[in-house]
Formats: C-alpha cells, structure tokens, sequence
C-alpha cells in the first residue's frame, strides 16, 4: 500500500508542476531574453515580443494541460491500488511517459503560433 501511495505523489508530480511553472511562464515570465529560465527556441529569443509571446503562450498551455491531467493522473491508478508493486510500476511508468509526452508536444503548437503572429 505504501508504494502505491508513493507512486500516486509521483504521478501527480508533473502535473502539479506544469500548472505552477505554467502560470510562473504564463503571468511571470523572465523580462530579459536568456538561455537559462523561460521558453526558449530560436523563434522565442528573436526579440522581446516573440520572447513574450512564447512565454505566455507555453505557460497557457502548460497550465491547461495540467490542470487537464491532475484528475486522469490520480485516477488511472486507483483500481491498481491492491496489485503488486511491478504492475503498480508499469502503470505509473506509462502515466508519467503520456505527461512527458504532453509536456514536451506543447512545443509544437507553441512554435506554430509564434510562426503564424511573427512570419
């Protein structure tokens, strides 16, 4: 029971951190254009409005999809909750790989829009 436990705070890791850092980008995004805190691609650190815009349109994103996947995290693993710890695992395991796959596709849409309103 306990490493069930331990996993359903795992899985809801990233979500929870794409909702605080989402909002951080989204409403605080770094002013200066730098390689190390903030959306950063080339399209991204062209100029301060594209800076600006990448930021707050990844935060948005960041944002809705974890507030979208908090409650599918947390219920995905609910039926599991009397199996044994390797399938306990697997199912935490693909949870956290369709978050990773979420949070690092919000670079397409992100990179599409900043083409679009800066061609």
């Amino acid at each position: 029971m306990w490493f069930w436990g331990f996993m359903m705070v795992c899985n809801c890791l990233t979500p929870v951190l794409m909702i605080i850092l989402g909002r951080f980008m989204w409403k605080h995004y770094p002013k200066e254009i730098n390689a190390i805190i903030g959306y950063r691609t080339k399209r991204s650190m062209r100029n301060a409005d594209t800076w600006k815009f990448g930021n707050e349109y990844c935060g948005r994103l960041w944002y809705r999809l974890g507030l979208i996947s908090l409650l599918p995290s947390l219920l995905v693993l609910i039926p599991f909750i009397s199996s044994d710890e390797d399938r306990i695992g697997m199912v935490s395991f693909y949870i956290v790989m369709v978050q990773v796959v979420l949070l690092v596709g919000t670079i397409i849409p992100t990179e599409i829009a900043l083409k679009k309103k800066f061609s």
